[in-house]
Formats: C-alpha cells, sequence, structure tokens
C-alpha cells in the first residue's frame, strides 16, 4: 500500500495510534532550521557503528537530556557525546513546542521528550526495518520530523515480516506514532539524490522521544 494524493490532508491515519502531519513543522521552520544547523555545526553528526561492528551509514546526533548511542554493547542512551564526553546540549523551546504540538495532534497529550536523535542521511543512505525499544516508557509517543530531501518511510506492523505502508516524506512532514504502533517496525528506503534550499545535499531526520 502506498499512501499518496497530490492535495494532502492534513492528517492521515497509518495504523491505530499512528498518524502521518503533513507538512506540519512548515509554520516553525524559520525558528526550527536555525537551531538545527547551529548544533549540527557545533555537535557535528559521526558515524555510529552497530552492535555487530558494522559503520552506519547514516550519520547521527543528539539533543536533549539523554542522547541515542551504539557500540559493541548494544543500544542505548547516554548523557554524554561519546565521542567527546561533553553533555549533549538541552533541546532548544521551538523543539519542544512542535513536538508536543504534534502528539497532541495525533492524541498524545502532554509529551515533553527527553531525547532527540538527529539522523542525517546522504543520498544512497537507508534505515533497516526496526523497532524503538530502548527507552523505559511505552507510554509516550514517537515523534519524526523530516527536513530537507524527500524520502519514503517505512511503516511495517508488530514483526519484522509485517509488509510495511510507503509514506512519501516531504520537508516539514511529521509522523507520530504510540499506543498500539508504539513498537511497530519502520525504516526509510535509500535517499534519492537531489538538493535542498535549506539541507542541501542530505535529508535531516529528527526523532523525539522520552527515552529515561
Amino acid at each position: 500500500m502506498d499512501l499518496f494524493t497530490e492535495q494532502r490532508p492534513h492528517s492521515i491515519a497509518i495504523a491505530e495510534g499512528a498518524c502521518w502531519l503533513p507538512g506540519f513543522a512548515l509554520p516553525e521552520m524559520h525558528a526550527l532550521w536555525p537551531c538545527v544547523k547551529h548544533h549540527l555545526t557545533a555537535h557535528p553528526p559521526q558515524h555510529m557503528m552497530t552492535p555487530m561492528g558494522y559503520v552506519m551509514s547514516v550519520q547521527t546526533s543528539s539533543m536533549g537530556a539523554l542522547g541515542w548511542v551504539s557500540n559493541a554493547q548494544g543500544y542505548g542512551y547516554s548523557p554524554v557525546n561519546p565521542s567527546t564526553n561533553v553533555s549533549w546540549p538541552p533541546l532548544p523551546a521551538v523543539i519542544l513546542q512542535l513536538a508536543a504540538e504534534a502528539a497532541g495532534k495525533a492524541g498524545y497529550s502532554q509529551f515533553v521528550p527527553d531525547s532527540c536523535l538527529i539522523n542525517v542521511y546522504a543520498p544512497g543512505c537507508k534505515m533497516g526495518l526496526h523497532q524503538d525499544k530502548d527507552e523505559k516508557d511505552f507510554t509516550q509517543p514517537i515523534v519524526s520530523v523530516s527536513l530537507g530531501l524527500p524520502a519514503t518511510f517505512l511503516f511495517g506492523g508488530s514483526k519484522r515480516s509485517d509488509k510495511p505502508v510507503k509514506i512519501p516524506l516531504q520537508h516539514g512532514d511529521v509522523v507520530v506514532w504510540g499506543g498500539a504502533s508504539r513498537r511497530f517496525y519502520h525504516g526509510v528506503s535509500p535517499v534519492k539524490a537531489g538538493t535542498h534550499s535549506l539541507t542541501g545535499n542530505c535529508r535531516i531526520n529528527l526523532t523525539l522521544r522520552k527515552a529515561g
């Protein structure tokens, strides 16, 4: 199943507890993008290693009290950047507000994330199907914000073998999932080459979570 309309409605349900909010972040982009750009300059994204010893194609950075990390021991969260041993910077107000409003639109009230994973996708980079399962509180949703180049988001089910829905994400789109679909498998197809006026030749994704 491919979800696509030439004139996309404001909200599209993609599974129980999950919805796609086309263009939801665009009204805040004037404040959001400078925060993200400054952060990536001060805290450059890095290629993390998987527990199996492979280098991830996607580069990552983090904001918030807890940053997402990966090493030989597995995936998890850390209050410090493993490459610098310096604490991650706090989440800017514009990102906290956007996450809360997007979660509220999807039916999740009073969402206050403590972690923002920033994934930077160069052309050809992808994210295999996986679950977000390293957080402590699964009652809280995931809020995902897309910036820059378009990408096909894959949203599956509770089993890796479940066929995913394909969602053609554009700059400013937001996806929220929680409740019954909180631990559904999801991923990103290889990003196609292109250029965006803000991000250049990459896609940037912000994934906000309540990790601790």
